[in-house]
Order: structure tokens, then sequence, then C-alpha cells
């Protein structure tokens, strides 16, 4: 299945895409897509709804945070051996992990918004895991029944906050609108194997990432055991788990990074695309 959420943001109505791309009202059967409707009762539940009965909705409406209400918000950091090798570090000897800001994420065509002073906003694609059930101490070969599915997800980074002031790679991680995340979540049945996905991210047009998931040094799998042993994931957390190489700080001759204006466009196998417009930084704007 894919799940998602449509409509003005903060007005958002639960909805399914049907087999054959379309958009289909679920607010008959639930009124909003939380953590507590993704647990696996949850999903059978809908599964058990014929798409075909469900309303169509009309038009192109916006896409938000397929998931209402999520908890954590995690990342994976330097997952692709040729992204470290590009970022000029070393391959982690183990998984290393930091959070982004839940008031980060925004829907998958939202605007992306530049901070004040910052000089070094940059891309990454990135597979997104959410929980579905509990997980606590998971061990690795059965880390994968406690995915509820996988969303694109662009881990939009400040790299001048995230290395140029102190250690806290946070910093350059959470600023508002650094989390698009969708369009849709999409169950693990209908992704099939989540270590061969292939991923891209243009600028302006250029294709500037090319991946796949086989490539990632610590697989899916790993990264949600690993995780679960420091810190207990909850049904509706958001794992997110490594670019590819590409991001703007490692292009050569000369590091290239956002400025308004630019336009993005990301996807990963199965999982949708994105498209975002890059924009000024307004206070006002953000509410």
């Amino acid at each position: 299945m894919k799940l998602c959420r449509y409509g003005p943001h903060g007005q958002e109505r639960p909805g399914l895409v049907d087999g054959d791309g379309r958009l289909r009202d679920l607010s008959a059967h639930v009124a909003d897509l939380t953590p507590a409707d993704i647990v696996p009762s949850a999903i059978a539940r809908l599964r058990a709804i014929d798409p075909a009965a469900l309303p169509l909705v009309d038009g192109t409406p916006r896409y938000g945070v397929p998931v209402a209400g999520i908890g954590k918000f995690l990342a994976v950091g330097l997952n692709y051996a040729d992204h470290a090798a590009e970022s000029n570090l070393p391959v982690p000897p183990e998984p290393i992990f930091f959070t982004k800001a839940i008031s980060c994420l925004v829907g998958a065509g939202d605007d992306v918004m530049i901070p004040r002073e910052s000089r070094k906003t940059d891309w990454e694609v990135e597979l997104g895991i959410v929980i579905g059930t509990t997980c606590r101490y998971v061990e690795q070969a059965d880390a994968l029944d406690h995915v509820a599915g996988y969303v694109l997800v662009n881990d939009v980074s400040e790299r001048a906050f995230q290395k140029e002031l102190g250690s806290q790679w946070d910093k350059g991680k959470g600023c508002d609108t650094f989390g698009p995340c969708g369009p849709w979540l999409v169950t693990p049945d209908e992704v099939g194997d989540v270590q061969a996905l292939d991923m891209f991210l243009d600028v302006n047009g250029e294709r500037m990432q090319t991946g796949n998931t086989r490539t990632m040094i610590f697989p899916v799998a790993e990264c949600i055991a690993y995780v679960s042993r420091f810190i207990t994931l909850h049904p509706g957390d958001l794992l997110i788990t490594g670019t590819p190489p590409g991001v703007g700080e490692g292009k050569k001759p000369q590091a290239i990074f956002l400025k308004p204006g630019d336009e993005m466009r990301l996807g990963v196998t199965g999982l949708g695309e994105q498209r975002q417009r890059v924009v000024a930084f307004d206070l006002a704007a953000l509410g």
C-alpha cells in the first residue's frame, strides 16, 4: 500500500494511492494517519479495504508528511563509502547517528528555506524507515519485522552550521524546512528488496546524485538494530539511512550550494518523487 496525507498544511486528510496511481480518500475509515494507524493491526484493517470503493480525489493536491505526529526523527550519517570519501572522512567502524528536529519536517513538494546566515545549504536524497512496532535491543535478523513502511526524505543540511560551529551535527540538520518527507508511506511488501533501490537527486535539471541502497555500509536492518541498542524506537518514529555521493559539498573543483530560485527533484525506486523550490529566508513565512 501507498498511504499518504494530502491537502493544505494543517488540514491534511488521510489518503491511499491505488494501483493505477490515483489518489483516494481514506477519511471515512481513519481520521488521520498517525502512529496508531500504522501498527500491524491497523495496517491490516487498511489493507482489507477495497481501494476501488474509496472516493477519488480530484486535482493535484499538496502531499503532507505521510504520518502525523512523528515522535523522533533520527538519521544515520556517512553510510555510503563513496559519500564518506567525498566528504574527506574515514568510513565509520560503527553507524554514526544523530537527530533531526521534528520541526524541520515538511511535505514532499513544500519549499525549502535557506536559513538566516547560511552559506552552505546542501541536499541529500535518503531512504527513510517508519517504525511500526516498538524496537528495543532488536536483533538484526528481526529488525525489518518492525518496519511499517518506507519513505523518501531529503536530508537538507547546512554544512557550515554542521561542521564549523563545533562538533554537533544537529546544528546543521534541523533547520526549518530541512526535512521534506513523502509523498507516501509505502508498506514493505510493495517495496521488495530494500537493499536494491535506485536513488537520484537533480538540481535545476542537472543530475547531482546517483546511487543504490545496495552500497550502504550498514544495511537497513543493521541500522535499526544498532540504533535500538541506544534509543527505543516507537511506532511512527522516522529513521533515515544515509546518502550516496554527489552532495554539493563534495563537488569538484568547487563545492556547490543551494541558493534561492534553485529547484530540487529527487526519488527512490517505488517511493515516488519530490520536487522542492529553494527560497530565501523569511521569518514571517515560517509562521
